[in-house]
């Protein structure tokens, strides 16, 4: 079971990721450069993360105990995720790929070479 302290251990390890708090949503939000990859809070047992819209299908149709379609943001292809249904290995995967599709070309190949064992 992953918790929303899971993702922010995961996301600190991630170039450039940072907790940005949103006062007008009331809640935290994952960033690179300014641009949002995931949202959640401390006290929520879901999040969302930036996924395509082929991939949030699939999760959905999967698992949808687990996935979910995110007001406001699922027409884009974001997914919720239940913390309580994944594992910190699949949550990590998660927002890996989140940040994949928020960070610049460079910056992921950096990420790869520096992890590739």
């Amino acid at each position: 079971m992953a918790t929303y302290a899971d993702a922010q251990g995961i996301v600190a390890d991630l170039p450039e990721a940072a907790e940005v708090f949103v006062a007008e949503w009331g809640h935290p939000t994952f960033r690179l450069r300014n641009k949002m990859f995931a949202a959640g809070a401390p006290d929520s047992p879901t999040m969302s993360v930036k996924a395509s819209k082929e991939e949030q299908t699939e999760l959905v149709a999967a698992r949808p105990d687990t996935f979910g379609v995110p007001a406001y943001v699922g027409r884009f292809g974001w997914v919720d995720v239940t913390l309580s249904n994944v594992d910190n290995a699949e949550l990590r995967e998660l927002l890996v790929e989140a940040w994949r599709r928020t960070a610049p070309k460079r910056a992921v190949s950096a990420y790869d070479s520096a992890n590739t064992a």
